[in-house]
């Protein structure tokens, strides 16, 4: 009889359906059945929080702390993050290699009244819990104001509705996984806003010498995919990026080439450092080291404590 396959997760509305997505790809394309596979809920410290910035906790960790240690402890087989969530620096012993097929990875604006962010009051204030957004927003509309907002997408468009905010802004891939389009006011291309790294990517994580699960997850993996998270991935592995790094980094594929575009913000964000730049798709990685290492040097460590 074979073991089941344990497939850990935050036990979020959002984070099931991204296991459950997993979960019904492995079955797609393999042998396994409905009932070999398990999906495991876990709480991890970024659940625990919710009215502080992460940074101020432990940062990004928070989200995938809990779930790694479940993995190297055997407890579980398959860990499933949204990759924007993950520190940029691999786990000894885990493998994150696998990616499922990229969600849209822009930004929106949901408002109470339908007003678009050009059309908001002065003093208007929008809810994030990122100061990448919030300088972002900034650059936008500078006389706007920005306040912390945490919590499921649910929980903040609640407290939108509420009047603790006139806007909030959020990920479209959350958004659309929960069929909450219709609450959508605005979508910011991606030229006007660079999403956070990873971001739309779920990626799905295992014990590094776990041959059999590596070939399940090879099976899956989504090829364009895996070679934009590992570009943006790897701009922030160089900046050493955490919760305070106001950092945005976005990579398309067009035939062979691979672009990468990433903005890094001052720690007060009032400098902009930007860079674009290509390479063949199989340089993905190095194209990625070579952005970060660019706005280090051109931001003279300015987005650093």
């Amino acid at each position: 009889m074979q073991k089941k396959i344990i497939i850990g997760s935050r036990g979020s509305k959002l984070a099931l359906i991204y296991a459950q997505n997993a979960k019904n790809s492995i079955i797609q394309n393999t042998k396994l059945n409905d009932e070999d596979i398990i999906i495991k809920e876990i709480k991890t410290k970024g659940d625990e929080f919710k009215d502080i910035r992460l940074s101020e906790v432990g940062g990004k960790g928070l989200f995938s702390t809990s779930i790694e240690k479940e993995l190297k402890d055997k407890k579980i087989d398959i860990a499933v993050h949204a990759l924007k969530d993950m520190p940029a620096i691999e786990t000894d012993g885990l493998r994150t290699d696998s990616f499922l097929k990229r969600n849209d990875p822009r930004e929106i604006l949901i408002t109470k009244d339908k007003k678009k962010l050009k059309d908001l009051k002065i003093d208007s204030v929008i809810g994030t819990s990122s100061y990448r957004r919030e300088f972002q927003i900034k650059k936008i509309r500078s006389d706007l104001n920005c306040k912390l907002i945490r919590g499921n997408v649910d929980t903040r468009i609640k407290k939108l509705n509420d009047g603790l905010y006139d806007a909030i802004m959020l990920s479209y891939a959350g958004v659309k996984s929960l069929t909450l389009n219709n609450n959508v006011t605005q979508v910011f291309s991606i030229e006007e806003v660079i999403p956070s790294a990873g971001q739309g990517i779920i990626a799905l994580q295992c014990r590094h010498d776990d041959e059999k699960i590596i070939s399940y997850l090879d099976k899956i993996n989504d090829k364009e995919t895996f070679f934009r998270a590992h570009a943006e991935r790897n701009v922030l592995k160089v900046l050493e990026g955490d919760c305070e790094t106001a950092v945005g980094a976005h990579a398309t594929i067009d035939e062979d080439k691979i672009f990468l575009k990433a903005e890094l913000f001052s720690l007060d964000g009032k400098q902009r450092f930007f860079e674009k730049r290509s390479s063949k798709i199989e340089n993905a990685k190095d194209l990625g080291l070579e952005v970060g290492k660019i706005l280090k040097i051109k931001s003279k460590n300015s987005y650093k404590r």
